[in-house]
């Protein structure tokens, strides 16, 4: 991944030099498995423990060898005496590569897991302290009826706590080790070895496989992320749309010395929450090219290997990235109160149509009567702009049903945000 979305901490996890010292974590692991069952002399295994790799001699052997795995034993080896003849003993390539990805898929899940919990923090926060500011609710872009911004928070919430939640199990189904050998039988390691060198890596074993770990696990850990990315566009989205000129009920944050327009100084614009939605289409894509990488040939062939060299360290780098940078405007973000109640009240009361419906039928009026009745009047309030209520108090049926009193009581914001709080009771959000 480009340094411009790789933050320090997942940058480091998928460093050359990380993903080298965790292939030798998995051999030496197996070493001290194979000296447990009495075929390593104890004293070999002291010095193989001092082993270790050095990334630019890997690099220089593989332009030989034209085979990474090979090029990292031998370097390895290099480190060491003569007791380096143990290393890789009973091993494939795929045993180290598989193991070792597993373990910094762990690792990166972990750090992707603690940033997704900082977001809901963060998005709580926003929930509770708007609990009770009003906004228009909108479908298909267009006024519906009064919600308030901190229910909008809460709906956000309850999103990220879901892709949480499938985050959590997919770490939890990535966590799965492969030490089987060749074609996976064991043939040349018995399964006891495996067993031993996957608990001291803090693996689960799997309970058959090929040459590789099956690939739909991977699929399901890249889809995770994916829809990960799929919930932050729909926020993303949902700030772009908020701020825009004629909206402005929330904007992401505009530093002091920022600027939005090489040409037109007066420009602030989403660029951010923008480039959020532009990767989350990324993440799309990885999770495609992982689900393309279950169908192997037979036993294993190695036609999902260098795209796992991308979709890997790409996609954990890039949602790490898009978490901290949402996390980080939600933080700063901007919410305009009172330009929310403008708008809620723009169209005349409008958005109150359905209160009256029901107010009518409730007095007796047949639905479908009612309705007629009551677009007719919205009808005429939407195309002069004609006070709704107004159109409506010259309407006898309606007046002879409500009176003054019922109208009123049906433009009431009340009823719209009476059950607001019952989101938050379900989701236990303390208020």
């Amino acid at each position: 991944m480009i340094d411009r979305y790789t933050l320090p901490d997942m940058g480091a996890i998928w460093s050359e030099e990380n993903k080298f010292n965790q292939w030798l974590r998995v051999e030496l692991a197996v070493c001290e498995a194979w000296a447990e069952e009495g075929v390593i002399p104890q004293s070999d295994l002291e010095k193989l423990k001092h082993a270790s790799v050095d990334p630019l001699r890997v690099k220089e052997i593989e332009k030989e060898t034209d085979h990474d795995v090979i090029a990292f034993v031998r370097a390895v080896g290099e480190t060491v005496g003569p007791e380096r003849r143990w290393i890789h003993l009973g091993l494939t390539s795929s045993d180290v590569v598989d193991t070792a990805l597993s373990l910094l898929l762990v690792e990166s899940g972990k750090l992707i897991l603690r940033t997704l919990s900082e977001l809901e923090q963060v998005v709580t926060d926003l929930a509770v302290k708007y609990k009770d500011t009003p906004m228009i609710g909108r479908t298909h872009g267009v006024h519906a009826e009064p919600i308030t911004f901190g229910y909008k928070m809460l709906v956000w919430l309850d999103e990220l706590r879901r892709v949480r939640a499938r985050m959590t199990s997919a770490v939890e189904s990535v966590r799965i080790g492969k030490l089987s050998g060749a074609v996976g039988t064991h043939a040349n390691i018995p399964p006891s070895v495996e067993e031993r060198a996957l608990s001291k890596l803090g693996l689960k074993v799997a309970p058959v496989a090929t040459q590789v770990i099956g690939r739909d696990i991977h699929a399901d850990f890249l889809q995770s992320i994916a829809l990960i990315g799929g919930v932050l566009e729909r926020h993303s989205t949902e700030i772009r749309h908020l701020q825009r000129t004629e909206v402005r009920e929330a904007e992401q944050p505009f530093g002091e010395k920022q600027q939005g327009s090489s040409a037109m100084p007066h420009k602030r614009n989403p660029e951010k929450m923008e480039r959020i939605s532009g990767l989350a289409r990324v993440l799309r894509g990885y999770a495609l090219t992982a689900l393309e990488n279950i169908a192997l040939w037979h036993e294993r062939d190695i036609s999902h290997s260098s795209t796992e060299r991308i979709i890997f360290p790409g996609a954990c780098t890039l949602v790490h990235y898009m978490l901290v940078l949402m996390r980080d405007n939600l933080e700063g973000l901007r919410v305009y109160p009172e330009r929310m109640l403008y708008n809620l009240h723009m169209t005349g009361g409008l958005v109150f149509s359905q209160r009256v419906l029901l107010a009518l039928v409730e007095a007796g009026m047949d639905r479908q009567e009612a309705y007629k009745l009551i677009q007719k009047y919205a009808m005429q309030s939407w195309e002069t702009g004609q006070n709704f209520a107004d159109l409506l108090r010259q309407d006898e049926r309606v007046m002879n049903l409500l009176g003054e009193s019922g109208l009123r009581e049906a433009f009431s914001l009340e009823p719209h945000l009476k059950y607001i709080y019952t989101g938050f009771e379900r989701l236990g959000v303390k208020l």
